[in-house]
């Protein structure tokens, strides 16, 4: 079973790149983001919780997150080729605990760290913002989003590399160009 840890900073193309591995690969998705903003969207008393503080740029607490990816794992269906996880985990505690989710159902994974310029990245998320009218693209929460980013999420590259599950990707070319570069490394 494939399962890949889709790493990066906010801006970074994990969505769009997500999309395409699944069409190539079969690979189930799970986008933590999306799952957060649908339970926001149900107006539920977590939604609030998490709506608060994803609207300031702040991560949601590691409990909640593994309630969520617990479940998921444990719902794939049999012949699930392998997953996608998207946006999680975004701390070493979270990596610690999905190595373990993993080994629990006989899994491993492997990080694709997607690596792009912070101007870029500002750049991408002030576009993204045009178009899909989110309101944690403006650029207070953006310049928040990326400290947040480097000072938590970062630091899981180097769990990965420490346990040999890490590749790097140049995330600063266009979709196709980066979609290379991953086609490449899964092939092998």
């Amino acid at each position: 079973m494939l399962n890949i840890i889709l790493c990066g900073a906010p801006g970074s193309g994990k969505g769009t790149q997500s999309e395409l591995i699944v069409k190539k690969y079969g690979l189930q998705h799970l986008s933590t983001g999306d799952v957060l903003r649908a339970e926001i969207a149900k107006g539920s008393e977590l939604g609030k919780q998490i709506d608060a503080l994803i609207s300031q740029g702040n991560l949601v607490p590691d409990d909640m997150m593994y309630g969520v990816i617990e479940n998921y794992i444990s719902s794939l269906p049999g012949d699930c080729k392998g997953t996608i996880f998207d946006g999680y985990p975004r701390t070493v505690a979270q990596a610690e605990s999905l190595t373990e989710l993993l080994k629990k159902y006989g899994m491993d994974a492997v990080m694709i760290d997607l690596l792009v310029d912070e101007q870029l990245l500002i750049q991408r998320l002030i576009e993204r913002g045009k178009v899909s009218g989110r309101a944690d693209d403006n650029l207070n929460t953006i310049r928040h989003r990326i400290a947040v980013y480097h000072n938590q999420t970062e630091p899981i590259a180097h769990y990965y590399l420490h346990h040999g599950n890490y590749v790097a990707v140049n995330g600063n070319h266009g979709v196709e160009d980066v979609f290379l570069q991953i086609e490449r490394i899964l092939d092998k």
